[in-house]
């Protein structure tokens, strides 16, 4: 009865349209008073929740990201993603797409990425005579690579919930192998959308030209080589490696290409206060819906109940990632690593399913949630920048989802393509 009250009061206020937070606190002091605990329990693991060390990355990324986005960055990656490929058939589709897999490596924010790419992008291609759904469609679809690449918040996020004892640098790793995969497959994809529908091709300026873009756009680029090699080689953490990419961050924008102003950073500051307090609340209040489930031994139940149904990891593998498609239709991704994370990483764990591939499984599921309406981020604001309907974008969205789905399903039972890497730089 525990269990039905903690899912039931949660699942029925997100239906009326309550903030996930306060959806996540009020489910678990309803369930505190059914079983007759005390409410202090609810302020206790509240405060525990935000409590890790670990969790000071994300705020410090989330900043460095920002001044990045408002610096001048996002414009140099989208200049040097139209030298490289803007030639291609649909040429303005594949530049958002390159540019999203730059622009992952400096935010790793799928919601970052569609604003700053997308609010450039998707005006341009309207303007050039591409269809306001394929722009959209192709902007938000590609956003989805920035949760893989590094410094990606979710897996940061799957890391602290995990219980911490995760390698944030194996994670990272893990990343990098499957962007690459959902980059080419989306520009394959692309292609032949825009060969369909007619789209022409964008003039090549010249290996002079992509060399001065290159140059221009190697400070931003320096950002991911920093954390990653940083983190990788063990010269600091995680922590250590967010806080130098702010002082990094601000060298470059207001040093290098001199385009922070200080009213512009003001908004950095205020946007990245936001976006954080809003982060850590959902990371608090999940943190007492978790220790619920511990309590309610839930992880337990979850193992006994998946292994009367499936009796090899790859069978659990996609059970897990159904159920997780189908909660990503009206949960956030963060919540969603949050609450799933201590339910099914037991599962996985006893089924001999490596935490680093499972963790790439997770947050790669609950993406696709995101490009997926009811409670789809990604898709709202996507729409919102191309100033059409969710139901105009669900129209045409389906080979780009479903190429989205492919990769999934590729990273989900191929599990060396995450692994691979890892394992290498660690050998």
């Amino acid at each position: 009865m525990g269990i039905a009250i903690l899912f039931a009061v949660f699942a029925a206020l997100l239906l009326i349209g309550v903030p996930v937070a306060y959806a996540l606190a009020a489910a678990a002091l309803a369930t505190l008073l059914y079983l007759d605990l005390p409410s202090v329990v609810l302020v206790q693991q509240i405060s525990a929740g935000t409590g890790s060390a670990s969790l000071i990355a994300i705020p410090l990324f989330i900043f460095a990201g920002e001044i990045m986005m408002r610096g001048g960055i996002s414009e140099r990656l989208i200049a040097l993603a139209a030298s490289l490929v803007g030639r291609l058939r649909g040429g303005l589709g594949q530049v958002s797409i390159l540019s999203s897999l730059f622009f992952g490596g400096v935010s790793g924010s799928a919601i970052a990425d569609v604003s700053a790419v997308g609010g450039t992008m998707i005006p341009q291609m309207v303007q050039r005579g591409y269809d306001r759904d394929f722009a959209v469609n192709v902007s938000i679809t590609a956003a989805l690579v920035a949760l893989l690449v590094p410094p990606s918040h979710n897996l940061i996020l799957f890391s602290a919930a995990a219980g911490g004892g995760l390698s944030i640098a194996d994670l990272f790793a893990a990343g990098v192998v499957p962007a690459l995969l959902m980059t080419v497959v989306l520009m394959v994809t692309g292609y032949a959308v825009a060969r369909r529908r007619g789209y022409g091709v964008e003039a090549f300026p010249g290996l002079r030209a992509v060399l001065l873009r290159l140059v221009a756009a190697l400070p931003g680029l320096g950002l991911v080589a920093l954390i990653f090699v940083g983190i990788r080689a063990g010269i600091f953490t995680a922590v250590e490696s967010a806080a130098i990419a702010v002082v990094y961050a601000l060298l470059v924008t207001t040093v290098l290409y001199r385009q922070l102003r200080w009213r512009a950073f003001l908004d950095t500051v205020i946007h990245a206060a936001r976006s954080t307090g809003v982060i850590l609340f959902v990371i608090a209040t999940a943190a007492v819906f978790g220790w619920l489930l511990a309590y309610l031994q839930v992880p337990a139940a979850a193992v006994a109940f998946l292994q009367s149904f499936a009796h090899s990891k790859f069978m659990v593998l996609l059970m897990i990632v159904v159920m997780l498609l189908l909660l990503g239709t009206f949960m956030d991704l963060a919540p969603m690593i949050l609450i799933c994370t201590p339910i099914f990483l037991p599962v996985a764990k006893a089924y001999g399913i490596d935490p680093i591939h499972f963790g790439l499984v997770l947050v790669l599921t609950g993406g696709l949630g995101l490009v997926t309406p009811p409670v789809g981020s990604v898709l709202f604001i996507g729409t919102a920048i191309g100033k059409i309907t969710v139901g105009q974008s669900m129209k045409t969205i389906w080979p780009f989802w479903l190429a989205g789905l492919g990769v999934l399903l590729v990273v989900t039972f191929f599990p060396q393509l995450s692994l691979w890497l890892p394992a290498l730089l660690r050998g």
